[in-house]
């Protein structure tokens, strides 16, 4: 399998244990660990609303949106305004503003797990996101099963891990930009365990080939581009690979906005981020991970 043809799953057919999809799979992630899903089975429409609420937060004033920024929690939930994230190593802040959501919150959750913000501007907000949160963690939770087979692990290896994660959805504006500045998000790798990004059927994100070459990911709306973070590249000791990716304006492409939504799969805070293959491994524990790649981003 070459890099340059990053390959399409059936999802059904790696939750059936298909021993080729799981070859497939553990190529892919041992390589360069990004795949693309389809049949996965979450109605598009929910898609479709999604970027259409996503949309309209952003067309929101300014003001208004700021309202709902709180910088003390790096951006747990809410609002995170345009220019403030900068990947790890650039000096240059990203083009972009987003919103995060997370799950909804009970008593078996740990008390870092912040709880969503109530947006009372737009009618069907939080119910769309609680929706797609939903629907995109269960589809993590299968494929974190997947990767457990992939890995020669008991299928519910992870499962533990992430059953009351601090899971994040994403909703991301990137404005117009011209073509003096090209880079949306610059070169970064994901914190988390995986990423599911949803609708990416508009040009733009790439990925890095360990030779150094750029290469454009080209998938359909109804299907989900995966991803491995760091969590996972760490606990499996690089075997299976976090690699940089960005979103790049290719210079044809017209002057307008640009909407994206992922959703990264987290632990919960008190997992211990330690390898499976050596026992003698302390770890690190998960809640301090992220911290400390968020304080390097710069959202604290």
């Amino acid at each position: 399998m070459k890099f340059n043809s990053i390959p399409k799953l059936n999802l059904s057919d790696l939750l059936s244990g298909n021993k080729q999809s799981i070859r497939l799979l553990s190529e892919a992630l041992s390589d360069h660990g990004f795949f693309i899903i389809y049949n996965h089975k979450i109605d598009l429409e929910l898609f479709k609303k999604s970027y259409e609420i996503s949309e309209s937060f952003f067309n929101l004033d300014d003001d208004l949106k700021t309202q709902y920024a709180f910088p003390e929690n790096a951006g747990a939930r809410g609002y995170t305004p345009f220019a403030k994230e900068t990947a790890l190593g650039e000096t240059q802040p990203d083009l972009k503003e987003f919103w995060h959501h997370g799950p909804v919150i009970n008593k078996n959750f740990d008390n870092r797990v912040k709880k969503n913000i109530q947006i009372t501007e737009l009618e069907e907000f939080n119910k769309i996101l609680d929706e797609l949160f939903h629907q995109l963690n269960k589809v993590g939770i299968d494929l974190l099963s997947s990767i457990a087979l992939s890995l020669n692990l008991e299928k519910d290896y992870f499962c533990n891990w992430v059953e009351h994660g601090n899971s994040l959805l994403r909703l991301i504006h990137y404005p117009p930009v011209n073509n003096v500045n090209i880079h949306r998000a610059r070169e970064h790798a994901d914190i988390n365990l995986i990423t599911l990004l949803i609708g990416a059927d508009e040009p733009g994100l790439e990925v890095k080939h360990k030779s150094g070459q750029w290469i454009p990911v080209t998938t359909d709306f109804d299907e989900i581009v995966c991803n491995i973070g760091d969590m996972m590249q760490l606990v499996t000791d690089h075997k299976l690979k976090s690699t940089s990716h960005r979103v790049i304006k290719y210079k044809n492409q017209e002057i307008k906005s640009r909407y994206s939504i992922p959703f990264f799969l987290h632990p919960s805070p008190n997992t211990i981020l330690k390898s499976i293959y050596n026992n003698k491994d302390k770890g690190v524990l998960a809640d301090d991970f992220l911290d400390e790649r968020l304080k390097a981003i710069k959202l604290y």
